[in-house]
């Protein structure tokens, strides 16, 4: 198989993996934003950004621990400020759309705030996916070895289990 599969291969397998967390995310996401627009007095993009911030700290869970755990984990501190920056832009995008359909153009009953909430949220993944693999979860340089295993005499590399 020639380099070009081989990566179209791992870009497919990432995409499945963002989008399997994406995908939980959303359903959190959505799941909060109806609670608390049914359980509280809240103006609706309140209650969406809520929702928002709450999906966010599941999805960099999920991304650094499922989607990205072979990444560089080396500046915890520099990946939790750019993923919390754009994180942060990607819900000004997401509820930007919402608060455009309730106030712009007084789209205002629950299923449009669901449709218009749902479009932020697909508008807004687009960027995070682009964001997140380009800036915060960055790959490993080539040749470094992968998680888990350390280099031993003579550059060999051991597993986590081979290490005594």
């Amino acid at each position: 198989m020639g380099h070009g599969a081989s990566r179209l291969r791992r870009v497919v397998h990432e995409v499945a993996k963002f989008g399997a967390v994406g995908g939980a995310g959303v359903l959190v996401n959505l799941l909060v934003f109806n609670l608390v627009r049914h359980t509280t007095d809240l103006q609706v993009v309140r209650a969406s950004v809520i929702a928002t911030v709450v999906a966010i700290v599941f999805n960099y869970v999920g991304f650094r621990y499922f989607t990205y755990r072979d990444r560089d984990k080396s500046r915890r501190t520099r990946e939790m400020t750019l993923f919390l920056l754009f994180s942060a832009i990607g819900l000004v995008i997401e509820n930007g759309v919402l608060y455009l359909a309730t106030y712009g153009f007084g789209w205002n009953t629950p299923l449009q705030n669901n449709i218009f909430k749902f479009l932020g949220i697909g508008i807004a993944t687009l960027f995070r996916f682009w964001s997140y693999r380009s800036w915060v979860f960055r790959a490993l340089p080539a040749g470094a070895p992968a998680p888990g295993t350390r280099t031993g005499p003579a550059g060999q590399e051991k597993t986590k289990q081979q290490v005594p």
